[in-house]
């Protein structure tokens, strides 16, 4: 049995992968009618992501290639790929956001953390993301964090978020 886990892993608080594990969450979902959402979203609930292994699995309960599954699970952008910061930042990068300043506000943000899109602090403790309009145009910037909507971003509420994410 596989059973890895990385110093992300150890910090984001998500449970170990197992393949032993994995099969259980994949099994508990093959009675339902399109069961590979259900499996992808449990398999991310319970280890923070999903894991190149996991996917292995899927693919064979499901009797697809592992290609097809990639596929799916690539599609999806809100499905990671590899150990995720205990908390999501999502910042918009959309055309009112853009007019507003957010590319710049975001770059030198994503500068101070010393990070890229897409990625997380060295801490584990945050995760960046770009998203593509969250429908919060007349107070833009705008971003999501862990679920919540927020309007009016600027450096300083950017830096609040970043200090809640760590505490």
């Amino acid at each position: 049995m596989r059973n890895v886990r990385t110093e992300r892993e150890e910090m984001s608080g998500a449970a170990q992968y197992s393949d032993e594990r994995a099969r259980e969450i994949i099994a508990a979902h093959m009675g339902l009618e399109g069961p590979a959402m259900p499996i992808l979203h449990a398999l991310q609930k319970e280890f923070g992501y999903v894991p190149d292994a996991a996917v292995k699995e899927m693919a064979e309960a499901l009797n697809v290639s592992r290609a097809e599954m990639h596929g799916v699970v690539t599609f999806y952008h809100d499905f990671h790929r590899a150990p995720h910061g205990r908390h999501t930042l999502k910042l918009c990068r959309a055309e009112s956001c853009q007019s507003m300043g957010a590319e710049r506000q975001a770059r030198a943000f994503l500068d101070k953390l010393k990070i890229d899109w897409g990625g997380t602090t060295p801490d584990g403790a945050l995760s960046v993301e770009a998203v593509y309009c969250l429908g919060l145009c007349a107070h833009s910037p705008s971003a999501l964090f862990d679920g919540e909507p927020i309007g009016l971003v600027d450096p300083e509420k950017l830096d609040e978020i970043a200090a809640e994410a760590r505490d």
